[in-house]
């Protein structure tokens, strides 16, 4: 039977009645007497807001169901604050518990107990693992999850599934909920540690609905993975709840005499805690040899901890029982520590050590030193108290870490948490709206307003950058190829002021940006060179030159990003011009070299085994401010006897013009220079070449000046290339290279002065910061 919506279907004897109605002329419904048609309505309206009050309040009784599932040990000091705030609050919450994964098997110490000791009733118990501790076995395990979680969570239909972390048992929890349409809320989601829990660990965040996560870079990192921030929550790390409370018990000596003996005093004791990493196994097993091979040798008292379920622990445990370490009279081997102890042991321990992330987080709460082994937690936010062993390849590596670290005390971090995580999460929890769709949506960023379709132009278009270069003078763009072909140049001459300045880039570059669609060019990204000092990862003008005004402390990354929504790249021109020696020029394929920019002022980039230097404060490489004499003229820098105040173009500039001045510049064969704009280098290059021995000294001191900087450099960094560059380079090619052979040791002579065949160097080298780091993905 179809029924139209919004009216009920009428029984016979409505039916009748409607119709014995009709024929007599009487209607269905006879008004009340004695009421109204305005009394009738308010009196409907009563009605209706009774029956609002009355939804209203059966929802605001609605008790919020909320299940947590814990997988192992660690994961659960992290839920455990969460589920204590949960069942606190029985008014609002309905806590559900399920244990699966390594907490049900007596090898990882059957840790549900310590769940039961805490009194939570456990409402399922999943045997989820696949013994093998293999790769095999961790993929056979999540599917044996997979299996067995929907019964389980049909039954107990909560409202929010809380998910910790990154493990594979975790990666199971989240896609069966997120299949079964079950809300999800993340823990410590947008973090990095650098292995394959960092894919387990993103997957995770984008089958989850909420985040918590436990740091403002993490929060970045999720916000950045198109995850919407309105379902973020920076709330830290929950453990740090339960540790900042309870590090100060008194009764600290009696758990660290109970876990490693009578003797053992404060801070001399280590806890070593080493996990296999599941993307290099055979390398991370050779690192807990060699820890243990340290541990031995460096004879204090140890608490060792098994390592988790992953795959390569068995190996790791083999490792441990070959070295009789269960044995050894200073070591003490154990599968569990009840997390209130475990604090206890790391606050007083002086030294922790591996690569487990309680040394990287937790201990920092406390200042004990971490020696942190292999790329487990590459990529971790850390306090000053690790000390990473990246590649630990040899034992004594690790024993001189040890030496360096064991009974320092560090100040207290709190980058992971202030102790106030459960609250947060708490009142988080409160807000989620049930009524809200349950399909969650990205925030993607802004596309191009323009679209191309899939067509043979499209696939036969040419990969180009888009290069800036600020001079002194001129601002100039350019779309530059792959094959650092300039396919087309804009120059403008460059504004006194920061305001014009930025609005003309902006301008000059959305110009270039659309040609490119009509010239075939796909823009990866822009890559901007520029005078002065550049922190190229941030993407600021730290301190510009002279020449160019109001340019110091200037982000230019973040205003051409935002307007043409690609990357941004920025380095100083010097370095750019090494650059693009390296990917078009001399420097291809050398692993060391310089490149010495000789235009108005001196600068230039240094290649040292392939990478660009930058130095420290992003100073290395200021080429032409290398001191070649005490009592030299003086330099826009403000020193003495820098090469630049010999050889730049502005000093030969001012001595072209003291010549002019005294007369002493003109010889015959030169144009009059009384009808010359301005006096330039170019006048006392051509001078000198006609013969005119004051323009040729001054030359001849310049090539001096230069030739012995370069000595210096070639004693300092012993390239095996030195490249000339800029409108100057033909001139001191020739003489550079005398002062190389009569100036520098024998075994820096052989090293080749070369002039670059490039045209634009800093226009290439902004152009090749884009063609190489988007084609390679890194920066």
């Amino acid at each position: 039977m179809i029924r139209r919506e919004g009216k009920r279907p009428k029984k016979g004897g409505e039916k009748a009645r409607e119709r014995s109605g009709s024929r007599s002329g009487l209607t269905m419904r006879p008004r009340p007497i004695g009421r109204n048609p305005h009394e009738l309505y308010y009196l409907r309206m009563q009605r209706m807001r009774e029956k609002t009050d009355k939804m209203e309040e059966s929802k605001a009784m609605r008790k919020l169901r909320v299940c947590v599932a814990t997988c192992n040990r660690a994961d659960y000091s992290k839920l455990a604050p969460i589920m204590f705030g949960i069942k606190a609050n029985p008014d609002e919450f309905e806590l559900e518990v399920v244990v699966l994964g390594s907490h049900l098997i007596d090898d990882y110490g059957n840790t549900f107990r310590m769940i039961e000791q805490d009194d939570f009733d456990i409402g399922s118990k999943l045997h989820t693992i696949v013994r093998g501790e293999d790769e095999a076995a961790m993929v056979e395990s999540v599917g044996l999850a997979l299996v067995k979680l929907p019964d389980v969570l049909h039954r107990l239909r909560p409202d929010v599934l809380v998910v910790h972390g990154d493990r594979f048992d975790a990666l199971a929890l989240a896609t069966a909920a997120a299949l079964m349409n079950i809300r999800i809320l993340h823990l410590e989601g947008g973090e990095v540690s650098g292995t394959i829990d960092d894919s387990i660990r993103h997957a995770i965040s984008k089958l989850a609905h909420y985040h918590a996560c436990c740091t403002r870079t993490a929060e970045q990192h999720l916000i950045a993975m198109c995850e919407d921030h309105t379902r973020i929550l920076l709330a830290g790390c929950p453990s740090y709840d339960k540790l900042l409370a309870a590090h100060h018990r008194d009764d600290y000596m009696d758990i660290i005499r109970n876990w490693l003996g009578d003797n053992v005093k404060e801070d001399n004791y280590i806890v070593a805690l080493q996990h296999p990493v599941t993307t290099d196994i055979k390398n991370s097993i050779k690192i807990y040899e060699l820890m243990l091979d340290a541990l031995i040798s460096f004879n204090k008292r140890t608490l060792v901890l098994f390592p988790n379920i992953d795959a390569g622990s068995k190996e790791m445990v083999r490792v441990m029982r070959k070295k009789g370490v269960e044995q050894h009279p200073n070591f003490r081997a154990v599968k569990h520590v009840p997390f209130e102890q475990f604090i206890q042991l790391v606050c007083h321990a002086g030294a922790m050590i591996g690569n487990s992330s309680c040394g990287v987080r937790e201990a920092g709460a406390f200042g004990t030193p971490v020696i942190n082994l292999g790329s487990r937690q590459t990529g971790r936010e850390t306090g000053e108290n690790v000390l990473h062993v990246r590649d630990a390849d040899t034992q004594n590596k690790i024993y001189h870490a040890l030496e360096l670290q064991f009974g320092k005390r560090y100040p207290c971090s709190k980058i992971y948490g202030d102790g106030n995580a459960v609250p947060r999460i708490l009142k988080f929890l409160q807000t989620i709206d049930l009524d809200e769709p349950l399909q969650k949506t990205f925030c993607f960023p802004p596309v191009k307003e323009w679209d191309i379709s899939q067509d043979i132009d499209h696939i036969l278009e040419t990969q180009s950058a888009l290069a800036v270069d600020l001079g002194g003078t001129n601002l100039r763009v350019a779309i530059v190829s792959m094959r650092g072909k300039i396919v087309k140049k804009y120059t403008q001459a460059n504004p006194k002021t920061y305001e014009a300045r930025i609005e003309l880039i902006l301008k000059m570059c959305a110009e270039a940006v659309f040609d490119a669609v009509h010239l075939n060019c796909r823009i990866l990204g822009v890559g901007v060179s520029t005078g002065g000092r550049v922190n190229p990862q941030e993407g600021v003008i730290l301190h510009s030159t002279k020449l160019i005004q109001e340019w110091s402390s200037i982000d230019i990354r973040t205003p051409i990003s935002d307007a043409l929504h690609l990357p941004v790249w920025v380095d100083n021109d010097g370095n750019c011009a090494a650059l693009a020696e390296k990917k078009f020029g001399h420097g291809k394929g050398v692993e060391n070299f310089v490149t010495i920019i000789t235009g108005t002022g001196i600068g230039g980039g240094i290649i040292q085994h392939n990478e660009l230097i930058h130095g420290s404060t992003f100073c290395a490489a200021e080429l032409g401010h290398i001191m070649v004499s005490l009592d030299g003229p003086e330099c826009m820098c403000g020193s003495r006897g820098c090469i630049e105040a010999y050889a730049s173009g502005m000093a030969l500039q001012k001595e072209a013009k003291r010549l002019h001045d005294e007369e002493l510049l003109e010889v015959e064969g030169m144009v009059d220079l009384k009808k010359a704009e301005s006096i330039s280098a170019i006048h006392l290059i051509n001078a000198a070449r006609l013969g005119n021995r004051k323009a040729e000294a001054v030359l001849r001191t310049a090539g001096m000046a230069l030739g012995v900087g370069i000595v210096n450099i070639l004693h300092m960094v012993n390239p095996s290339l030195v490249i000339l560059s800029g409108v100057l380079a033909a001139h001191y090619q020739a003489p550079v290279q005398q002062v190389i052979d009569q100036r520098a040791l024998t075994s820096a002579q052989s090293i080749q002065v070369l002039t670059s065949d490039l045209e634009e160097p800093a226009l290439l080298g902004a152009a090749s910061m884009v063609l190489d780091y988007t084609t390679r993905r890194i920066y």
